[in-house]
């Protein structure tokens, strides 16, 4: 049976078999909230993931909607694994085949990680704690953002080391149930420094990152449509229930349309956070309202007895909450103040 995928633009459809994307999308499809399956089939990919920036942006971005779609649990232990790949190949770091990778770069209160004097042979020490650390007792390796005088600076960090102890888990949500994310403590950990000071904040592939994820609450939105489709093709809809359909149908259409026009612009090295914070603003809002029109829709019944689709609600509603909302909106209202100029500064100012 072939894996339905997600295309953001008929221009370029993602690669319809073989390789690393198939046997992706086929662990996606056994995930069930579980993320064992992708991690298994991310430590048997050979050779180094694919990276954004390098003219297949959208095909990257369309292969994590397509996964998102399956299993949002899938897509957030792949999406991690996908941005350290883009963050090293960006540092000029070679991939380590069979390894998984996270990324822990949050911050919290009354939690602090520093990093200490480096050593002769070029490694830093590591301690302190670290909040939102994904899926930390299940991965080889993680990059880390820790304090260092005069900023943050990423490191790698091997995460089998027994000095990073993860913290047991106090998840209560039902929502990515199984991708614990609590902290971690970090006892004079061995770390590699990845760029300056304050690099990893600056680079260009930062904003990248913050897009790469909403491709995937996008492919949890796309989920949601399938069943509401679903749903219309068992029953005779009524006109409120074709309203609702066509809705999301041109939800969905604008959202692809925002990502596709991203994904051609990241790889023509056009994109900062201004772009980000647009198009990230404008999918979260997508996902809401798909959430809240396919309640609407299907009623109590599939939240009570489909799994799968109580499962994606869940996942999504947590997930979707990486967007800051109104912060994000006010950041991009900055950007806009301080781009006096169209075509200039940020370049978000078009109108």
């Amino acid at each position: 049976m072939e894996t339905p995928t997600v295309l953001l633009s008929t221009a370029a459809p993602i690669p319809a078999a073989g390789g690393a994307t198939a046997a992706w999308l086929h662990a996606a499809a056994r995930c069930a909230g579980d993320p064992s399956p992708m991690l298994a089939a991310l430590r048997n990919t050979p050779g180094p993931p694919p990276v954004p920036g390098t003219g297949a942006t959208l095909s990257l971005w369309e292969l994590l909607a397509s996964v998102a779609a399956l299993d949002l649990t899938a897509a957030r232990t792949l999406e991690p694994h996908l941005d350290a790949a883009a963050i090293l190949d960006q540092a000029g770091i070679a991939w380590v085949p069979g390894t998984t990778w996270g990324v822990f770069a949050a911050e919290g209160p009354g939690l602090k990680l520093e990093a200490g004097a480096e050593d002769d042979d070029g490694t830093w020490r590591l301690r302190g704690d670290k909040p939102w650390c994904s899926l930390a007792g299940s991965l080889d390796h993680a990059l880390i953002t820790a304090a260092v005088p005069g900023g943050r600076r990423a490191f790698t960090v091997d995460l089998r080391q027994s000095g990073v102890v993860p913290a047991p888990s106090t998840w209560a949500s039902h929502g990515l149930a199984n991708v614990p994310s609590g902290p971690i403590r970090l006892d004079d950990v061995a770390a590699r420094p990845v760029g300056g000071t304050d690099w990893y904040l600056r680079r260009d592939g930062f904003a990248w990152g913050g897009l790469a994820v909403a491709a995937c609450w996008f492919g949890g939105a796309v989920g949601l449509y399938r069943t509401l489709i679903q749903s219309a093709t068992r029953r005779e809809p009524d006109q409120l229930a074709l309203a609702w359909l066509g809705e999301a149908d041109r939800l969905l259409a604008s959202g692809a349309a925002l990502l596709a026009d991203a994904a051609h612009q990241v790889d023509a090295g056009r994109v900062g956070w201004g772009v980000a914070h647009r198009v990230r603003g404008h999918i979260a809002s997508l996902c809401g309202r798909m959430l809240s029109l396919t309640g609407q829709s299907l009623g109590p019944g599939p939240l009570a007895f489909d799994a799968d689709h109580a499962r994606r609600v869940a996942d999504l509603t947590v997930y979707v909450r990486q967007h800051h909302a109104a912060r994000d909106d006010a950041s991009l209202g900055r950007l806009l103040l301080e781009d006096s100029t169209a075509g200039q500064g940020t370049g978000v100012r078009p109108w």
